[in-house]
Protein backbone atom coordinates (compact mmCIF):
# COMPACT_ATOMS: atom_id res chain seq x y z
CA UNK A 1 0.00 0.00 0.00
CA UNK A 2 1.31 3.52 -0.42
CA UNK A 3 1.34 5.10 3.18
CA UNK A 4 3.09 7.87 2.41
CA UNK A 5 0.02 10.79 2.74
CA UNK A 6 -1.53 9.06 5.45
CA UNK A 7 -1.67 10.06 9.09
CA UNK A 8 -0.97 8.35 12.06
CA UNK A 9 -4.05 7.54 12.76
CA UNK A 10 -5.08 6.33 9.60
CA UNK A 11 -2.51 3.73 9.63
CA UNK A 12 -3.29 3.13 13.16
CA UNK A 13 -6.69 2.00 11.94
CA UNK A 14 -5.57 0.19 8.75
CA UNK A 15 -3.57 -1.94 11.15
CA UNK A 16 -6.78 -2.61 13.50
CA UNK A 17 -8.83 -3.22 10.44
CA UNK A 18 -5.87 -5.74 9.27
CA UNK A 19 -5.82 -4.07 6.13
CA UNK A 20 -1.55 -4.21 6.47
CA UNK A 21 0.64 -5.04 8.89
CA UNK A 22 3.23 -3.48 10.82
CA UNK A 23 6.02 -5.35 8.94
CA UNK A 24 4.32 -3.65 5.32
CA UNK A 25 4.50 -0.95 6.63
CA UNK A 26 8.04 -0.99 7.92
CA UNK A 27 9.46 -2.63 4.48
CA UNK A 28 7.62 0.08 2.28
CA UNK A 29 9.39 3.08 4.82
CA UNK A 30 12.80 1.15 4.16
CA UNK A 31 12.65 0.28 0.63
CA UNK A 32 11.67 4.28 0.34
CA UNK A 33 14.54 5.43 2.86
CA UNK A 34 16.90 3.45 0.68
CA UNK A 35 15.19 4.68 -2.73
CA UNK A 36 15.80 8.22 -2.10
CA UNK A 37 19.43 7.94 -0.09
CA UNK A 38 21.39 8.77 -2.63
CA UNK A 39 19.53 11.77 -4.10
CA UNK A 40 18.81 13.48 -0.36
CA UNK A 41 21.00 11.59 2.01
CA UNK A 42 18.13 11.59 5.12
CA UNK A 43 20.05 9.03 6.93
CA UNK A 44 23.29 8.00 8.91
CA UNK A 45 21.95 5.10 9.13
CA UNK A 46 18.80 3.20 7.61
CA UNK A 47 17.64 -0.02 9.47
CA UNK A 48 17.07 -3.37 7.31
CA UNK A 49 15.45 -5.64 10.18
CA UNK A 50 11.98 -5.23 10.84
CA UNK A 51 11.86 -6.10 14.79
CA UNK A 52 8.68 -7.36 16.07
CA UNK A 53 6.54 -5.40 19.01
CA UNK A 54 4.62 -6.45 21.35
CA UNK A 55 1.09 -5.36 21.00
CA UNK A 56 -0.37 -2.48 23.01
CA UNK A 57 -2.79 0.09 22.26
CA UNK A 58 -0.51 2.66 21.89
CA UNK A 59 -1.62 5.18 18.91
CA UNK A 60 1.96 4.57 17.22
CA UNK A 61 2.68 0.57 17.80
CA UNK A 62 3.36 -0.55 14.65
CA UNK A 63 4.20 2.51 13.00
CA UNK A 64 7.14 3.73 11.17
CA UNK A 65 9.79 6.20 11.89
CA UNK A 66 13.29 7.98 12.13
CA UNK A 67 15.12 9.37 14.65
CA UNK A 68 17.95 12.23 14.38
CA UNK A 69 21.16 10.70 14.93
CA UNK A 70 22.35 12.76 18.17
CA UNK A 71 20.13 10.46 20.36
CA UNK A 72 21.56 7.72 22.01
CA UNK A 73 20.30 4.24 20.53
CA UNK A 74 22.02 1.39 22.30
CA UNK A 75 23.61 -1.32 19.88
CA UNK A 76 23.17 1.27 17.03
CA UNK A 77 25.84 3.67 15.37
CA UNK A 78 25.09 6.86 17.02
CA UNK A 79 27.16 9.76 15.04
CA UNK A 80 26.00 13.14 15.48
CA UNK A 81 27.23 13.13 12.04
CA UNK A 82 30.72 14.02 13.40
CA UNK A 83 33.63 11.90 12.07
CA UNK A 84 34.91 12.11 15.45
CA UNK A 85 31.94 9.76 16.50
CA UNK A 86 31.54 7.79 12.96
CA UNK A 87 32.24 4.30 14.82
CA UNK A 88 30.45 4.96 18.01
CA UNK A 89 27.59 2.52 19.65
CA UNK A 90 26.09 3.69 22.59
CA UNK A 91 25.50 1.27 25.21
CA UNK A 92 22.66 3.18 26.44
CA UNK A 93 18.82 4.26 25.05
CA UNK A 94 17.70 7.88 25.27
CA UNK A 95 14.70 8.33 27.28
CA UNK A 96 12.94 9.38 24.19
CA UNK A 97 14.02 6.20 22.45
CA UNK A 98 12.88 3.83 24.81
CA UNK A 99 9.27 5.40 24.83
CA UNK A 100 9.49 4.92 21.52
CA UNK A 101 10.29 1.69 21.94
CA UNK A 102 7.68 0.90 24.72
CA UNK A 103 4.89 2.18 22.68
CA UNK A 104 5.85 -0.47 19.65
CA UNK A 105 7.01 2.52 17.51
CA UNK A 106 9.35 1.15 14.23
CA UNK A 107 12.55 2.46 14.22
CA UNK A 108 13.55 3.05 10.02
CA UNK A 109 16.65 4.87 10.60
CA UNK A 110 18.54 7.57 12.62
CA UNK A 111 18.98 10.93 10.71
CA UNK A 112 21.28 12.98 8.98
CA UNK A 113 21.99 16.25 11.18
CA UNK A 114 24.49 19.59 10.70
CA UNK A 115 27.65 17.79 12.64
CA UNK A 116 27.14 17.74 16.32
CA UNK A 117 23.69 19.50 15.50
CA UNK A 118 25.35 22.84 15.13
CA UNK A 119 24.54 24.54 12.11
CA UNK A 120 21.18 25.36 10.18
CA UNK A 121 21.96 24.41 6.97
CA UNK A 122 22.13 20.39 6.66
CA UNK A 123 25.44 20.77 4.95
CA UNK A 124 27.84 20.29 7.45
CA UNK A 125 27.50 16.85 8.33
CA UNK A 126 30.35 13.91 7.70
CA UNK A 127 27.87 12.03 5.36
CA UNK A 128 27.45 14.91 2.77
CA UNK A 129 24.74 17.93 2.24
CA UNK A 130 21.00 17.12 2.79
CA UNK A 131 18.94 18.12 0.24
CA UNK A 132 15.52 19.71 -0.01
CA UNK A 133 13.06 17.00 -1.52
CA UNK A 134 11.39 19.93 -3.01
CA UNK A 135 14.02 20.97 -4.94
CA UNK A 136 17.74 19.48 -4.71
CA UNK A 137 19.21 22.31 -5.28
CA UNK A 138 18.22 24.02 -2.41
CA UNK A 139 19.05 23.34 1.45
CA UNK A 140 16.51 21.88 3.88
CA UNK A 141 17.61 23.96 7.00
CA UNK A 142 19.13 22.08 10.28
CA UNK A 143 20.44 20.88 12.00
CA UNK A 144 17.73 18.47 12.06
CA UNK A 145 17.75 18.16 8.29
CA UNK A 146 17.28 14.58 7.97
CA UNK A 147 14.51 13.95 9.88
CA UNK A 148 12.72 16.81 8.32
CA UNK A 149 13.72 15.28 4.98
CA UNK A 150 12.19 11.95 5.42
CA UNK A 151 8.88 13.21 7.07
CA UNK A 152 9.04 15.69 3.64
CA UNK A 153 10.03 12.75 1.51
CA UNK A 154 7.21 10.65 3.21
CA UNK A 155 9.36 7.99 3.98
CA UNK A 156 7.99 7.99 7.11
CA UNK A 157 4.42 9.56 9.26
CA UNK A 158 6.81 11.04 11.53
CA UNK A 159 10.55 12.07 13.30
CA UNK A 160 12.42 13.15 15.90
CA UNK A 161 14.86 15.77 16.43
CA UNK A 162 16.65 18.65 18.63
CA UNK A 163 15.88 22.57 18.47
CA UNK A 164 18.54 24.80 20.10
CA UNK A 165 17.48 27.75 17.79
CA UNK A 166 15.01 26.73 15.16
CA UNK A 167 16.45 23.38 14.42
CA UNK A 168 13.29 21.63 13.76
CA UNK A 169 11.05 24.79 12.79
CA UNK A 170 13.29 25.78 10.61
CA UNK A 171 13.21 22.44 8.32
CA UNK A 172 9.70 21.90 8.52
CA UNK A 173 9.09 25.28 7.22
CA UNK A 174 11.62 24.46 4.20
CA UNK A 175 10.03 21.07 4.24
CA UNK A 176 6.19 22.09 4.15
CA UNK A 177 5.82 19.98 7.02
CA UNK A 178 4.91 20.18 10.92
CA UNK A 179 7.78 21.10 13.41
CA UNK A 180 6.70 21.36 17.09
CA UNK A 181 8.98 22.12 20.12
CA UNK A 182 6.73 21.87 23.27
CA UNK A 183 7.70 23.90 26.45
CA UNK A 184 11.90 23.46 27.90
CA UNK A 185 11.50 20.37 29.85
CA UNK A 186 8.05 18.80 28.59
CA UNK A 187 10.57 16.02 26.61
CA UNK A 188 13.37 14.44 28.16
CA UNK A 189 17.31 15.22 27.01
CA UNK A 190 18.43 12.35 28.97
CA UNK A 191 20.53 10.63 26.06
CA UNK A 192 20.41 13.41 23.80
CA UNK A 193 23.96 14.29 23.03
CA UNK A 194 24.00 17.76 24.14
CA UNK A 195 24.83 21.35 22.51
CA UNK A 196 23.68 24.07 23.97
CA UNK A 197 21.92 22.57 27.53
CA UNK A 198 20.08 25.79 28.66
CA UNK A 199 18.85 26.11 24.99
CA UNK A 200 18.02 22.27 23.63
CA UNK A 201 14.73 20.79 23.25
CA UNK A 202 13.56 17.67 22.04
CA UNK A 203 10.27 18.24 19.43
CA UNK A 204 9.11 16.20 16.37
CA UNK A 205 7.97 16.10 12.61
CA UNK A 206 4.65 15.54 11.43
CA UNK A 207 3.08 16.49 8.32
CA UNK A 208 -0.20 17.54 10.07
CA UNK A 209 -1.23 18.70 13.66
CA UNK A 210 -2.37 16.30 15.46
CA UNK A 211 0.33 13.83 14.92
CA UNK A 212 2.55 16.14 16.54
CA UNK A 213 0.05 16.27 19.80
CA UNK A 214 -0.14 12.64 19.36
CA UNK A 215 3.51 11.96 19.22
CA UNK A 216 4.16 14.87 22.03
CA UNK A 217 1.58 13.02 24.46
CA UNK A 218 3.98 9.92 24.18
CA UNK A 219 6.80 11.58 24.70
CA UNK A 220 6.02 14.05 27.31
CA UNK A 221 6.69 13.31 31.25
CA UNK A 222 8.97 13.46 34.04
CA UNK A 223 12.52 11.41 33.97
CA UNK A 224 14.59 11.13 37.02
CA UNK A 225 17.62 10.88 34.64
CA UNK A 226 16.39 14.66 33.71
CA UNK A 227 16.62 16.67 36.64
CA UNK A 228 15.54 19.40 34.32
CA UNK A 229 12.17 17.74 33.37
CA UNK A 230 9.03 18.54 34.20
CA UNK A 231 6.23 16.86 35.45
CA UNK A 232 3.22 16.11 33.57
CA UNK A 233 -0.14 17.49 33.61
CA UNK A 234 -1.55 14.64 32.32
CA UNK A 235 -3.81 16.15 29.66
CA UNK A 236 -3.73 14.62 26.30
CA UNK A 237 -3.25 17.16 23.95
CA UNK A 238 -4.64 15.41 21.11
CA UNK A 239 -8.05 15.18 22.79
CA UNK A 240 -7.71 19.37 23.65
CA UNK A 241 -7.39 20.55 19.51
CA UNK A 242 -10.34 21.06 18.64
CA UNK A 243 -11.17 23.55 21.89
CA UNK A 244 -12.94 26.69 20.85
CA UNK A 245 -10.22 29.69 19.67
CA UNK A 246 -12.85 32.13 19.97
CA UNK A 247 -11.57 35.30 21.44
CA UNK A 248 -7.82 34.15 21.70
CA UNK A 249 -4.93 36.35 21.03
CA UNK A 250 -1.98 36.57 19.05
CA UNK A 251 0.26 39.21 18.48
CA UNK A 252 2.92 39.93 15.67
CA UNK A 253 5.85 42.38 16.26
CA UNK A 254 5.98 45.33 14.23
CA UNK A 255 9.25 45.94 13.99
CA UNK A 256 9.48 42.16 11.60
CA UNK A 257 6.46 42.90 9.89
CA UNK A 258 7.19 46.18 7.84
CA UNK A 259 7.20 44.83 4.33
CA UNK A 260 8.59 48.77 3.17
CA UNK A 261 11.75 47.37 5.07
CA UNK A 262 12.23 44.34 2.79
CA UNK A 263 13.91 44.69 -1.04
CA UNK A 264 13.58 41.06 -2.07
CA UNK A 265 10.22 40.42 -3.34
CA UNK A 266 9.81 36.94 -2.08
CA UNK A 267 10.38 38.28 1.21
CA UNK A 268 7.33 40.87 0.35
CA UNK A 269 5.41 38.07 -0.83
CA UNK A 270 5.51 35.97 2.20
CA UNK A 271 4.53 39.10 4.16
CA UNK A 272 1.64 39.73 1.85
CA UNK A 273 1.14 36.07 2.60
CA UNK A 274 0.46 36.37 6.27
CA UNK A 275 -1.19 39.47 6.22
CA UNK A 276 -3.92 37.61 4.37
CA UNK A 277 -3.90 34.86 6.90
CA UNK A 278 -4.08 37.36 9.86
CA UNK A 279 -7.22 38.80 8.47
CA UNK A 280 -8.58 34.92 7.90
CA UNK A 281 -7.68 33.86 11.32
CA UNK A 282 -9.78 37.01 12.66
CA UNK A 283 -12.79 36.32 10.68
CA UNK A 284 -12.08 32.64 12.61
CA UNK A 285 -13.00 34.06 15.91
CA UNK A 286 -8.79 35.07 16.84
CA UNK A 287 -7.63 38.78 18.18
CA UNK A 288 -4.45 39.56 16.15
CA UNK A 289 -2.45 42.75 17.11
CA UNK A 290 0.43 44.39 16.22
CA UNK A 291 3.02 45.63 18.74
CA UNK A 292 6.45 46.77 19.26
CA UNK A 293 9.70 45.67 20.66
CA UNK A 294 12.81 47.15 21.32
CA UNK A 295 14.95 46.85 17.57
CA UNK A 296 17.70 46.57 20.02
CA UNK A 297 16.54 43.58 21.37
CA UNK A 298 15.77 42.07 18.11
CA UNK A 299 18.57 42.85 16.62
CA UNK A 300 20.81 41.22 19.68
CA UNK A 301 18.93 37.92 19.10
CA UNK A 302 21.77 36.20 17.08
CA UNK A 303 24.52 37.55 18.82
CA UNK A 304 23.11 36.82 22.03
CA UNK A 305 22.51 33.16 20.54
CA UNK A 306 25.71 32.61 18.96
CA UNK A 307 27.56 33.81 22.29
CA UNK A 308 25.24 31.32 24.50
CA UNK A 309 25.56 28.52 22.37
CA UNK A 310 28.93 28.54 21.87
CA UNK A 311 30.05 28.56 25.22
CA UNK A 312 27.98 25.78 26.20
CA UNK A 313 29.06 23.69 23.63
CA UNK A 314 32.33 24.60 24.21
CA UNK A 315 32.31 23.10 27.78
CA UNK A 316 29.60 20.45 27.00
CA UNK A 317 31.85 18.44 23.98
CA UNK A 318 34.73 18.85 25.94
CA UNK A 319 34.57 14.91 26.36
CA UNK A 320 35.09 14.57 22.50
CA UNK A 321 39.12 13.93 22.83
CA UNK A 322 39.97 10.83 20.96
CA UNK A 323 40.22 8.84 24.03
CA UNK A 324 37.30 8.31 25.26
CA UNK A 325 34.89 7.96 22.14
CA UNK A 326 35.83 7.86 18.36
CA UNK A 327 38.86 6.55 16.40
CA UNK A 328 42.05 7.21 18.90
CA UNK A 329 45.06 8.85 16.15
CA UNK A 330 48.45 8.24 16.94
CA UNK A 331 50.56 10.69 19.34
CA UNK A 332 53.53 10.55 21.53
CA UNK A 333 51.55 12.10 24.63
CA UNK A 334 47.58 12.61 25.60
CA UNK A 335 47.96 16.19 24.43
CA UNK A 336 49.10 15.36 21.54
CA UNK A 337 46.29 12.27 20.83
CA UNK A 338 43.69 14.97 21.87
CA UNK A 339 45.19 17.64 19.30
CA UNK A 340 44.97 15.33 16.30
CA UNK A 341 41.62 13.89 17.50
CA UNK A 342 39.97 17.47 17.30
CA UNK A 343 41.79 18.63 14.31
CA UNK A 344 40.85 15.70 12.61
CA UNK A 345 38.03 14.55 13.51
CA UNK A 346 36.05 18.04 13.54
CA UNK A 347 34.52 20.09 10.50
CA UNK A 348 36.24 23.76 10.21
CA UNK A 349 32.67 25.23 11.13
CA UNK A 350 32.77 23.37 14.31
CA UNK A 351 36.43 24.26 15.32
CA UNK A 352 35.34 27.90 14.53
CA UNK A 353 32.62 27.51 17.24
CA UNK A 354 34.56 25.99 19.60
CA UNK A 355 37.09 28.52 19.40
CA UNK A 356 34.74 31.16 19.48
CA UNK A 357 33.22 29.45 22.98
CA UNK A 358 37.04 28.95 24.63
CA UNK A 359 37.28 32.94 23.76
CA UNK A 360 34.16 33.52 25.47
CA UNK A 361 34.63 31.92 28.59
CA UNK A 362 37.66 32.71 29.37
CA UNK A 363 37.97 34.31 32.48
CA UNK A 364 38.47 38.25 31.25
CA UNK A 365 35.98 37.53 29.31
CA UNK A 366 33.50 36.10 30.69
CA UNK A 367 31.40 39.31 31.95
CA UNK A 368 31.51 40.65 28.89
CA UNK A 369 30.60 38.61 26.56
CA UNK A 370 29.04 35.42 28.37
CA UNK A 371 27.30 37.25 31.28
CA UNK A 372 25.96 39.88 29.10
CA UNK A 373 24.76 37.56 26.67
CA UNK A 374 22.66 35.75 29.30
CA UNK A 375 21.59 39.49 30.24
CA UNK A 376 19.84 40.45 27.54
CA UNK A 377 18.71 36.62 27.01
CA UNK A 378 16.84 37.53 30.28
CA UNK A 379 15.69 41.00 28.98
CA UNK A 380 14.07 39.39 25.50
CA UNK A 381 12.39 36.61 27.64
CA UNK A 382 10.93 39.29 30.34
CA UNK A 383 9.52 41.13 27.25
CA UNK A 384 8.16 38.06 25.84
CA UNK A 385 6.37 37.03 29.48
CA UNK A 386 5.15 40.64 29.61
CA UNK A 387 3.29 40.42 26.34
CA UNK A 388 1.88 36.66 27.04
CA UNK A 389 -0.13 38.24 29.95
CA UNK A 390 -2.03 40.20 26.98
CA UNK A 391 -1.63 37.26 24.94
CA UNK A 392 -1.66 33.62 24.08
CA UNK A 393 0.59 33.75 21.40
CA UNK A 394 3.00 34.81 18.80
CA UNK A 395 2.64 34.71 15.42
CA UNK A 396 5.20 35.21 12.73
CA UNK A 397 6.50 33.89 9.36
CA UNK A 398 8.74 30.93 10.05
CA UNK A 399 11.04 32.18 7.78
CA UNK A 400 11.58 35.37 5.13
CA UNK A 401 10.77 33.03 1.91
CA UNK A 402 11.03 29.52 0.57
CA UNK A 403 14.92 27.54 1.24
CA UNK A 404 17.53 29.21 -0.29
CA UNK A 405 19.95 27.41 -2.74
CA UNK A 406 23.23 26.19 -1.52
CA UNK A 407 24.93 28.77 -3.67
CA UNK A 408 22.47 31.92 -2.44
CA UNK A 409 23.98 34.95 -1.32
CA UNK A 410 20.72 36.65 -0.32
CA UNK A 411 19.19 40.06 1.26
CA UNK A 412 18.95 37.60 4.17
CA UNK A 413 22.16 38.73 5.27
CA UNK A 414 21.22 42.12 5.68
CA UNK A 415 20.33 43.30 9.51
CA UNK A 416 16.44 43.19 9.23
CA UNK A 417 16.02 40.67 7.43
CA UNK A 418 18.97 38.26 9.74
CA UNK A 419 16.33 39.30 12.75
CA UNK A 420 13.87 37.82 10.60
CA UNK A 421 15.35 34.88 9.74
CA UNK A 422 16.71 34.78 13.60
CA UNK A 423 13.11 35.25 15.30
CA UNK A 424 12.50 31.73 16.56
CA UNK A 425 15.24 31.54 18.95
CA UNK A 426 13.34 33.81 20.99
CA UNK A 427 11.55 30.56 22.00
CA UNK A 428 14.54 28.70 23.19
CA UNK A 429 15.57 31.62 25.17
CA UNK A 430 12.65 31.44 27.09
CA UNK A 431 11.79 27.66 26.94
CA UNK A 432 8.72 28.53 25.56
CA UNK A 433 6.28 25.88 23.09
CA UNK A 434 6.34 26.76 19.21
CA UNK A 435 5.57 24.90 16.02
CA UNK A 436 6.23 25.76 12.20
CA UNK A 437 3.55 24.63 9.85
CA UNK A 438 2.86 24.97 5.92
CA UNK A 439 1.60 28.78 5.46
CA UNK A 440 1.57 29.12 1.86
CA UNK A 441 3.61 27.55 -0.95
CA UNK A 442 5.43 29.79 -3.44
CA UNK A 443 6.58 28.88 -7.12
CA UNK A 444 5.85 24.99 -5.54
CA UNK A 445 8.22 25.60 -2.48
CA UNK A 446 6.93 25.57 0.79
CA UNK A 447 7.04 28.62 3.05
CA UNK A 448 5.68 28.32 7.29
CA UNK A 449 4.04 30.21 9.20
CA UNK A 450 5.42 29.81 13.21
CA UNK A 451 3.44 30.05 16.64
CA UNK A 452 4.79 30.86 19.72
CA UNK A 453 2.72 30.29 23.23
CA UNK A 454 3.35 30.58 27.06
CA UNK A 455 5.71 28.36 28.53
CA UNK A 456 3.85 25.01 29.99
CA UNK A 457 0.65 26.08 27.91
CA UNK A 458 1.91 23.65 24.93
CA UNK A 459 -2.04 22.58 24.88
CA UNK A 460 -3.37 26.03 24.38
CA UNK A 461 -0.37 26.66 20.88
CA UNK A 462 -1.34 23.32 19.78
CA UNK A 463 -5.34 23.71 19.92
CA UNK A 464 -4.32 26.99 18.19
CA UNK A 465 -1.81 25.60 15.88
CA UNK A 466 -4.49 23.13 14.45
CA UNK A 467 -7.57 25.83 13.75
CA UNK A 468 -4.84 27.57 11.49
CA UNK A 469 -3.80 24.19 9.97
CA UNK A 470 -7.71 23.87 8.94
CA UNK A 471 -8.00 27.33 7.54
CA UNK A 472 -4.80 27.07 5.26
CA UNK A 473 -5.38 23.61 4.70
CA UNK A 474 -2.35 22.68 3.39
CA UNK A 475 -2.02 19.35 5.57
CA UNK A 476 -0.47 16.35 4.67
CA UNK A 477 1.42 17.08 2.20
CA UNK A 478 4.37 15.18 0.10
CA UNK A 479 7.12 16.80 -1.32
CA UNK A 480 6.45 16.66 -5.52
CA UNK A 481 2.52 16.99 -4.64
CA UNK A 482 1.01 19.24 -7.39
CA UNK A 483 -1.32 21.72 -7.02
CA UNK A 484 -0.09 23.52 -3.87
Amino acid sequence: MDYRHKTIKELKQDLIDEKTTSEELFKEANELAHKYQDEYNSFVTIIDKYKKRAKNDSMINGIPYAIKDNFSTSNILTTASSNILKDYIPVYDATVYKKLKINGGVLVGKTTLDELAMGGTGTTAHTGVVKNPWDKKRLIGGSSAGSASAVSLGIVPFSIGSDTGDSIRKPASFGGIVGFKPTYGRISRYGLFAFASSLDHVGCFTRNVEDAAIVTDILKGHDPLDMTTLKDEDIKYSEHLDDDIKGKKLFYIKEICNIEGYEDENIKKTFKEFYKLVDKLKEEGFIVEEVSFDENLLNAIYPTYMTISCAEATSNNANLTGIQFGPRPKGDSIDEIMFNARTEGFSELIKRRFILGSYILQKENQDKLFLNACRIRRLIVDKMNELFKEYDGLILPASGSFAPTFDASSERLNPKATVLENHMAIANFGGFPSITLPMYYNNNLPVGINLTGKVRDDKTVLNMAKKIEDIVNLKNKVAGDENV
